[in-house]
């Protein structure tokens, strides 16, 4: 009952705003909105210690220490919350091989029953994936490289629900995404292009030189999924000159790039399962190959060494990355002067992501677009349970949160990933269901204290009762960014509203 009054009077007030930018939006001058716009966008929102630190060393040393994480110490917490999480120690072989579809001994095949038993086994992965994801992000004090690798992951998406890859999204973000957040572009393109779950999911695990022939006498072929998207969506862009005739090419130059299959539990496979990447010159095209305006001689592996060289210096990929950089961290339509100098720094620097980003979180029109960007479902409910000052146990509510908002996470099907834009998420009924979020949290009945249930992730429990909100410290905290109709609606409404109208309202929907 309680729940439904509170959702009932966040709706009435804020539902329909929402679908306007409120006129407070625009960028306020003062020192404490920049404070709160800067975690807004290089932090997954702001907490009451996270303000009064950035207060504290200034907005430019926090940028500036937010650019170099490895001289941040990591909060207690967050290790604590990830001890219990095993799958996580794993690697994609490993993985595979506890963890995989059963294979047949001594030509007896495992039964449909044992099949479904060891696929129902193997969503502990994904699981504690999920919940490693929601750890880092609430509690590092890494912020900017959690942000990042959100970015990235995105850019370079995997979708756990295809085959295999249910088994690898996890360990692909924590050995191909994080390591590279905030590195070289080339290293991130490299890491990306070998492991097992980019392999998998965008099919170049069964690209195959013509006339090749498995075991079996399945003869794969030529397969040009992974080729078109390396360059569509992770580097030239859509409008990036490159022509079917390269995209043939960049196949065939990625024959035999393919997995390290297990050979038994516990057993590598020629050494390579650390990665879970193997080359097989069997499979490779040896042909000569002409990409991009260039000539690729035979030279097996090294030949897609030399592609990914290609993609990452070229022009148009500095422009994409660019334009999707200032995309995320300023506007849905970027000032095209900010995109062009973004490239230019891209290009000067190697692909240097930390000198691109610097440039960026530098200029004018990213100290004045407080308020430009619109949440997407994943960026508020962290945001709001940062914000909430709740100290959370139990991360399914926020990952159910997500998935019912529309953005289940390691979930999106498609290679673009999840886009972040006003208009991929901004809707009535996606609005609903925002406040539905901020009245279950605000009133302190999300049971974010009380331990997951034992198929899942376990961690002990600091709390079994939830509190409520405190609104006070809340609208404190984000008053520089609320606007003057939020304030009052705030101050008109019982007390055990206002923390749910704070978190639900237009003003907080933004970043």
């Amino acid at each position: 009952m309680l729940r439904r009054s509170l959702l009932a009077a966040a709706a009435a007030t804020f539902a329909l705003p929402v679908l306007r930018r409120p006129a407070s939006a625009a960028a306020d001058p003062g020192t404490d909105r920049q404070v709160l716009h800067v975690l807004d966008r290089l932090a997954f929102g702001p907490t009451a210690a996270d303000v009064e630190y950035v207060k504290t060393i200034g907005i430019e040393k926090y940028v500036a220490e937010q650019l170099n994480p490895d001289g941040i110490s990591e909060a207690p917490e967050l290790a604590g919350r990830l001890a219990g999480l095993d799958t996580l120690a794993l690697n994609p072989g490993q993985l595979w091989a506890e963890y995989g579809p059963l294979r047949a001994v001594d030509g007896v095949k495992p039964s449909p029953e044992a099949q479904k038993a060891r696929r129902q086994r193997a969503n502990i992965i994904a699981q504690e994936a999920r919940a490693a994801r929601l750890w880092h992000a609430l509690y590092s004090r890494r912020q900017l490289n959690e942000v990042m690798v959100d970015f990235w992951y995105n850019h370079f998406n995997v979708f756990a629900g295809k085959g295999l890859d249910h088994l690898w999204v996890g360990a692909y973000e924590a050995a191909a995404i994080r390591p590279y957040a905030l590195g070289r572009f080339r290293d991130l393109l490299g890491a990306t292009a070998h492991h097992p779950a980019m392999l998998f999911y965008l099919d170049n695990a069964q690209n195959t030189a013509p006339g090749f022939k498995t075991p079996d006498g399945r003869e794969l072929g030529l397969n040009e999924n992974y080729a078109r998207e390396i360059m569509e969506l992770h580097t030239l862009g859509v409008d990036g000159g490159y022509s079917q005739d390269d995209v043939v090419a960049l196949a065939r130059i990625l024959t035999g790039w393919s997995l390290a299959r297990p050979k038994g539990p516990g057993r590598d496979a020629e050494g390579r399962d650390a990665t879970g990447f193997m080359f097989y010159p069997r499979r490779h095209d040896d042909g000569a190959k002409h990409f991009l305006g260039r000539d690729i001689a035979a030279n097996g592996e090294a030949e897609g060494e030399a592609a990914l060289d290609m993609l990452a210096k070229s022009p148009a990929t500095a422009r994409h990355i660019a334009r999707k950089l200032a995309e995320y961290f300023v506007a849905d339509t970027p000032p095209p002067a900010l995109v062009a100098r973004l490239a230019t720094r891209f290009e000067q620097s190697d692909g240097d992501i930390r000198a691109v980003l610097n440039e960026l979180f530098a200029s004018a029109e990213f100290r004045d677009s407080a308020g430009a960007k619109y949440k997407s479902p994943y960026r508020y409910v962290l945001s709001a349970a940062r914000a909430s000052g709740t100290a959370i146990v139990n991360p399914r509510p926020l990952l159910g949160a997500m998935a019912r908002q529309g953005q289940p996470l390691y979930g999106c099907p498609t290679p673009d990933g999840y886009h972040d834009s006003e208009a991929a998420w901004l809707s009535p009924d996606a609005t609903m269901l925002r406040v539905s979020f901020a009245a279950a949290l605000g009133a302190g009945h999300l049971k974010l204290q009380t331990a997951p249930a034992a198929e899942g992730p376990v961690i002990e429990a600091s709390a079994e009762v939830p509190e409520p909100v405190d609104a006070g410290p809340l609208e404190a905290m984000l008053a520089p960014a609320l606007s003057e109709r939020t304030r009052t609606a705030v101050a008109a409404a019982q007390p055990g509203l206002r923390a749910a109208l704070i978190l639900g309202s237009p003003d907080f929907m933004r970043r």
